[in-house]
């Protein structure tokens, strides 16, 4: 029996892993997966539903307002139902959980992985890349001071991870991160100036959340995971690479001293890495289809485009920088993001304001959580006094 909090369980990865431990526990039923806790932002019919499901002991909304709807949605069942930001980090702080899932989106899920890191629990599924963005030195030190693993769940990472087992670290050339390239792949300026928020979802390969698609067609996100890579694989910026290939089948790869290449492939299918991380490092029976290259005939790679998509570089400068400086970007673009969702900014000005903001950021030393925190927040001011000028419309 595995007990495991799920942590954002209504997000795109959130509802995937809750697939993923019904699939294990119809294949091995005498080792259940038990989910022990579950919590959800505001989609409290979906919390409900997945409680009946799974009957955690705990769930928690992190909406409060929603929070009478979801008692008595419950309250026939002994499931200890609360909300607010508090009761978010209750559930990921369960003393006998032994795998925690974190699946909130954006630096909101830093707090609960904190107080998961500081009730020692040993594995820890990172789904949410911005809380080693924004805070990776301190999230790394306190992993190690509680002897906590950080597993990932981001594809391309959990591909380097399961290429790096039985390898030497000293022999290791370059990780080699690969990008679908967006929905606008070889698009110009112009053509980018003229995308709509409905465009910037409709990831080609990827079923996301909103926020995850933005950055995925700016390739911010790619920048996100050049710093994620950097702290889960102590591995210098130098060695990180990044090459677009449109099919999503080749997930990372991993470069040695002697030029050989080690790749992970698969159908581009969330399942796979969260199901790999479950099942601590085991391979079982998946329900993703098999790959078949013959019936898939080629494969594509290219150099991305830095021009076109500038953000990228702006992320990995700021992960150089250290401090907070990353802290800093990743506030205001997740503030420009919803921006651009909403209809204030156009597509381009995401990338235009990061590069003005992060050009005239005064960086600071990350000595403490708080540092991080009031990075973030000082971000997002300065991203909405951006988003104010009238240039940016």
């Amino acid at each position: 029996m595995k007990k495991i909090v799920v942590l954002g369980a209504s997000g795109s990865i959130g509802r995937q892993t809750l697939d993923v431990c019904s699939h294990l526990n119809s294949l091995h039923p005498q080792r259940q997966i038990e989910i022990c806790a579950m919590t959800a932002n505001q989609d409290w019919r979906f919390l409900a539903e997945a409680a009946r499901r799974f009957r955690p002991g705990i769930v928690a909304l992190a909406d409060a307002g929603h929070l009478s709807k979801l008692r008595a949605a419950l309250a026939d069942l002994p499931i200890q139902v609360s909300g607010g930001k508090e009761a978010l980090i209750a559930a990921a702080a369960q003393p006998d959980a032994d795998l925690v899932v974190a699946a909130i989106s954006g630096l909101a899920g830093l707090e609960p992985l904190i107080a998961a890191l500081s009730a020692g629990v040993k594995q820890i599924a990172l789904a949410n890349k911005e809380t080693l963005v924004a805070a990776g030195e301190l999230v790394s030190g306190l992993a190690r001071q509680n002897k906590t693993s950080l597993l990932p769940l981001d594809s391309e990472h959990s591909a380097l991870w399961q290429c790096l087992r039985g390898e030497r670290q000293k022999e290791v050339a370059a990780l080699i991160l690969t990008a679908s390239g967006g929905p606008f792949r070889g698009w110009s300026r112009e053509q980018l100036a003229k995308v709509t928020p409905e465009q910037a979802l409709a990831h080609p390969k990827w079923r996301m959340g909103a926020k995850i698609s933005v950055d995925s067609a700016t390739m911010v996100n790619k920048g996100l995971e050049i710093i994620e890579a950097h702290w889960l694989f102590n591995m210098p910026y130098d060695q990180i690479e990044v090459l677009v290939h449109p099919q999503s089948i080749v997930h990372s790869l991993v470069r040695f001293e002697d030029g050989s290449l080690k790749a992970l492939l698969s159908q581009p299918d969330m399942r796979l890495p969260i199901q790999y991380a479950l099942c601590g490092k085991k391979r079982c029976q998946s329900a993703s289809a098999a790959l078949d290259l013959a019936a898939l005939g080629r494969l594509d790679f290219c150099g991305p485009d830095q021009d076109a998509f500038p953000a990228m570089a702006m992320f990995r400068q700021a992960g150089r920088m250290g401090g907070t400086a990353a802290a800093y970007l990743n506030g205001a673009n997740e503030f420009l993001v919803r921006s651009f969702l909403d209809g204030k900014i156009r597509f381009i000005s995401i990338s235009d304001i990061l590069g003005r903001l992060l050009l005239g950021y005064n960086n600071r030393e990350a000595a403490a959580f708080t540092d991080i925190f009031a990075a973030d927040c000082q971000g997002r001011q300065d991203a909405a006094w951006a988003v104010s000028s009238s240039d940016n419309a």
